[in-house]
């Protein structure tokens, strides 16, 4: 009830911050121009805001982005407002794991720092149909792709923490969706199955990874004692060119529930807030919800489900891969 409360209103939290606050104002007065950070789908929608607002904090963002021509008049845009901006592209895409590591490719030869990545992109309610890999799309895509792309750049993440003395952070956008996936969480024996496949199901089954991935990988970094944190976060519920599989649906729902949707600002604050904070410094395998930390599903919960799908993803990486 006071989730619902504090969401309706925007009443502030105990950050200081709420579901009103904006992605510009929960990062005031910070200065990151020390910092290099990956965003995923940073050419639209929340992404394009968060890779502005780190630009704006002085940090060098580098865009991962599928339509590359896309996102490089994301970075023109940017730098018309912010003429002093570090924006760089490169191409990325996440339901091709050939696609995946020819970026960590490129970017580990830009021989730059990495102090924040965050999985940003995703895809939502997509029919059904497979990547070209052979895995169900809004997995290969929302989980698989980001799974990949955070083991390949995890090395020069440490790195970068050795050298720089500088705190790792990992930022995983997940959804408030993560509650409505299938039965035990995962359908490990059905991942790739157009039997028995529900398009919104299938989406929360994604973002339920994304936090089991989250908080898995940071158990492990915390026993490495490697000082980078890992978190997950629910933006709230923006429209967005995510929604383009449901626009109708979408829209009406959004004209009985519209005092529950944010903008786009508010909707990068959560990302934001999570990414540079000072306050977050050591905060790790948490669920954060207007900027606020949150318990999410009994299933986002359970360690042993989050080892299991770590053994899973590896698994079925390794074998789509081709040598």
């Amino acid at each position: 009830m006071v989730g619902i409360f504090s969401l309706v209103t925007g009443w502030p939290g105990p950050s200081g911050f709420g579901s009103s606050s904006t992605a510009e104002q929960v990062t005031q007065g910070i200065d990151g121009t020390n910092l290099t950070a990956i965003i995923t789908g940073g050419a639209s929608g929340i992404g394009l805001e968060t890779s502005r607002v780190l630009a704006l904090r002085g940090v060098h963002v580098i865009i991962g982005a599928r339509n590359v021509k896309a996102a490089n008049e994301a970075k023109k845009t940017i730098l018309t407002e912010i003429e002093t901006a570090r924006v760089d592209v490169l191409e990325l895409d996440l339901c091709s794991i050939r696609s995946i590591r020819a970026f960590a490719d490129n970017f580990i030869a830009l021989n730059l720092h990495l102090n924040i990545l965050i999985n940003n992109a995703g895809i939502m309610f997509c029919p059904f149909q497979l990547s070209q890999d052979g895995i169900e799309v809004q997995f290969a895509t929302n989980h698989i792709g980001h799974f990949l792309l955070t083991e390949l750049l995890l090395d020069k993440m440490k790195n970068t923490v050795k050298t720089t003395g500088i705190q790792g952070r990992i930022v995983n956008l997940s959804s408030i969706a993560h509650t409505h996936c299938y039965k035990n969480g995962i359908r490990f024996d059905h991942i790739n199955a157009k039997d028995g496949y529900n398009d919104k199901r299938a989406y929360g089954q994604s973002k339920l990874a994304n936090i089991l991935h989250a908080n898995e990988l940071s158990r492990r970094l915390q026993e490495e004692g490697v000082n980078v944190t890992v978190n997950s976060v629910h933006p709230g519920l923006i429209m967005t060119p995510l929604f383009r599989h449901s626009a109708v649906l979408m829209n009406f729902l959004k004209f009985f529930s519209f005092f529950l949707w944010k903008n786009v600002p508010q909707g990068a604050a959560t990302t934001c807030y999570v990414a540079l904070h000072p306050r977050l410094k050591g905060v790790t395998a948490k669920y954060f919800v207007d900027c606020n930390e949150m318990t999410p599903s009994s299933y986002a919960r359970d360690e042993a489900l989050a080892r299991k799908l770590w053994d899973f993803s590896h698994k079925l990486i390794n074998s789509v891969s081709k040598p």
